[in-house]
């Protein structure tokens, strides 16, 4: 059932481009361990049937049972990416691993956000648009910024728009523009020169659009692609002319910018007429049951239904057409290898961030971590301790910036009160007796892990209390506690 076997995520590990470590932050309620679901069925972890129900971040008997995250977990994920989502990718870099951080939106667990932000480049950033952006979503958002962490942004339940509140396709965009406008104003008011403008936008595809719950999501890259292949045009300026005011007049076949052509009738938007009209005729055509209509529209979208999927209720079919037309994953798959930042790309500009000792290039360990250097000397920040399945006992988790961690090595750990120069909590020639790969309510135990990627220790939780520093260096400085 997996698509991937544990070596082939220990190959990826070793090329630090291939790799992207995030997290998905979002306000409670908002979606988050649900739209995870739709990675994790992509990668061939849980039944694609299952996602937007299964939520297999939640891996507590607390989470399952209120329905919310309430612990951040990590799950790894190998991904190969075909030629037709992204098509300028080298034949030998288009597979990836991507290690998910599902983190809990609630307000009382905000300790456990700001420890998945640590270990992660990059942030998916979870907006309801019902509810738009909220208290907790500006304090995760404004945390991420801080930790120079760069943000895609995904408008969820859009499914509840159209079907609870009946919006109609303008409205709906309408609510989208002020969603993403309060986006922007945090990220404006907290955003690192350092990282250049990360200011999100659907023409540049940080953007993605759609429903967590039935596992279905699209951004402008994926509409403009369909088009510019069906009407010969250049798929860069369809992208553009997907939002904002750009209105198509089909009497006269031509792009204006005001909604009235020139014999003064109304034109409308070129993003509801082209992205949101599909959707709407299928939300309306399955929930109303006109099959003659539904096997028409199947037809054109190239989407083939089995005789027992036919024979779903309504809501079930709903999901299932959706999926096929539009899947969740791929949308997002698209825009997280594309938009978010590999370790050895962000590493260089979060590095004097991530290093309290001096930020020069003469310090080894600085530019071990600033070049993501699998030969310098190892340098891992354990973020988490996170129990296991014996009790009282913990793995440590957390993310190797630059070195290799192997299975019994000995290590020096730095724990949160430690100051240089002073013994206090401080433990030397302390031997890791296992790495493992974080995979949600699973583990697999590897023999070493080079930087860049996130890592769950075993036996070094008796010297920690919550974070710690780990070297095999006795010259080191702590990196930053923030």
């Amino acid at each position: 059932m997996v698509n991937f076997t544990v070596d082939q995520v220990r190959e990826l590990m070793d090329f630090p481009e291939q790799i992207r470590n995030m997290s998905v932050i979002a306000h409670v309620d908002h979606g988050k361990s649900t739209l995870s679901d739709s990675l994790v069925g992509a990668a061939g972890i849980i039944k694609m049937e299952e996602a937007g129900d299964k939520r297999i971040m939640d891996t507590r008997a607390d989470e399952i049972a209120r329905g919310i995250t309430i612990k951040s977990t990590a799950i790894s994920m190998h991904y190969h990416v075909p030629k037709d989502m992204i098509s300028d990718l080298d034949d030998d870099k288009r597979d990836f691993l991507i290690n998910l951080i599902d983190s809990p939106g609630h307000v009382d667990f905000s300790s456990e956000v700001t420890a998945a932000l640590r270990v992660t480049d990059g942030a998916l950033v979870v907006v309801d648009c019902v509810e738009g952006v909220c208290v907790q979503t500006e304090t995760v958002l404004r945390q991420a910024l801080t930790e120079r962490i760069r943000p895609v942004v995904f408008i969820n339940k859009v499914d509840r728009a159209i079907l609870e509140l009946q919006l109609d396709p303008e409205e709906a965009y309408q609510g989208f523009v002020k969603t993403l406008q309060n986006v922007n104003v945090v990220v404006a008011t907290y955003n690192d020169p350092s990282m250049g403008d990360v200011q999100v936008s659907p023409e540049k595809g940080t953007v993605a659009i759609g429903s967590g719950l039935q596992a279905w999501a699209f951004s402008l890259t994926r509409f403009a692609n369909m088009y510019a292949s069906k009407f010969g045009v250049d798929e860069l300026k369809m992208r553009e002319r997907l939002w904002g005011d750009n209105f198509f007049d089909a009497k006269n076949k031509k792009w204006i910018k005001q909604e009235t052509n020139s014999d003064g009738e109304r034109v409308r938007r070129a993003f509801c007429q082209f992205c949101l009209d599909p959707i709407y005729q299928i939300f309306d055509a399955v929930m109303n049951e006109k099959k003659e209509k539904v096997d028409k529209m199947l037809k054109s979208l190239h989407v083939s239904l089995t005789a027992e999927e036919r024979e779903q209720v309504p809501k079930k079919l709903l999901k299932t057409v959706m999926m096929k037309f539009l899947p969740a994953a791929e949308t997002l798959l698209q825009m997280i290898v594309t938009h978010l930042p590999s370790p050895k790309k962000a590493q260089a500009y979060r590095a004097e961030m991530l290093y309290s000792g001096e930020a020069s290039p003469d310090d080894k360990y600085f530019m071990g971590i600033k070049n993501c250097d699998p030969n310098a000397p190892l340098m891992l920040y354990i973020s988490k301790m996170v129990p296991t399945a014996d009790r009282g006992r913990f793995f440590a988790f957390g993310r190797i910036f630059s070195g290799k961690v192997r299975s019994g090595q000995k290590v020096r750990i730095m724990g949160n009160n430690y100051v240089y120069g002073k013994k206090q909590d401080l433990y030397d020639d302390k031997p890791v007796q296992r790495s493992v790969l974080m995979m949600g309510r699973y583990q697999e135990a590897v023999e070493d892990m080079p930087c860049g990627n996130v890592v769950g220790l075993v036996g070094v939780d008796k010297y920690i209390v919550k974070s710690a520093t780990i070297t095999d260096d006795g010259e080191t400085r702590t990196r930053c506690a923030i």
